[in-house]
């Protein structure tokens, strides 16, 4: 061996102290940090625009009144939503979303009294647990609903063509009586948004300020019981 060669092969650059390589997901945390922030400012200023505008409608509604609901300056309230249109769209837009995710159990099976039984299991659901966004929508269909054609005629009728075609199989397959089935769909969403649309006279006729949780799962059954019934629905091979 020669003098000038080393007796051990150097260490490896982590075992001689040197800062370990940086954390790559480190750098992002800030990101999604401000995004969590900004997602959860959001969703808390839309509860509380969904609620001014059931109580209020659009035209009594202001941002002014949303922000005092909201605990926030009005400018904050600007920095999300620059315009209270903007802001009445964006919950318009929400409660559609929701409703749309509910009508995807229209096409959970070829049964249609199990498919139509579960969409209007999801649209009680919903009138129980967002009833506010049901009366924006609602407000806004009786007011004529000069806000909401873009969601009416780009998203809600593709929607409708489509199960109108299935229910016409349904029927063409004796599955279902011969319905009309706009008429069909117009009985349900009418039915089950009656639910969040008309609490108050619902809870002044029956003597109570809210159906108990046990009472509402079993007028939903009720409810499917009847809309099941008038439309003839029966399983295939029944």
């Amino acid at each position: 061996m020669r003098d000038d060669e080393p007796t051990a092969r150097a260490a490896p650059i982590a075992a001689r102290g040197a800062a370990p390589p940086p954390d790559a997901d480190a750098a992002h945390k800030p990101r999604r940090r401000k995004a969590s922030i900004r997602a959860s400012n959001e969703s808390h200023l839309l509860a509380c625009a969904e609620a001014v505008f059931a109580e209020r409608g659009f035209e009594g509604a202001s941002t002014a009144l949303i922000a005092e609901r909201a605990g926030l300056p009005k400018a904050n309230l600007h920095y999300y939503f620059p315009t209270k249109l903007a802001l009445y769209w964006r919950v318009l837009d929400d409660v559609f979303e929701e409703w749309n995710a509910a009508a995807g159990l229209f096409d959970a099976s070829d049964d249609p009294a199990e498919a139509i039984g579960g969409y209007v299991r999801a649209k009680m659901a919903l009138s129980r647990r967002r009833p506010l966004g049901s009366k924006v929508w609602a407000n806004e269909i009786i007011s004529g609903a000069a806000h909401m054609q873009d969601i009416l005629l780009a998203r809600v009728k593709p929607w409708m063509d489509t199960r109108v075609k299935l229910i016409e199989r349904w029927i063409a397959k004796g599955l279902l009586a011969p319905v009309d089935p706009q008429t069909l769909l117009f009985m349900i969403w009418a039915t089950t948004q009656h639910y969040a649309d008309f609490e108050a006279q619902i809870h002044a006729l029956a003597g109570k300020r809210a159906l108990s949780a046990k009472r509402f799962e079993a007028t939903t059954e009720e409810v499917v019981t009847m809309i099941l019934r008038a439309c003839g629905a029966r399983s295939p091979g029944a």
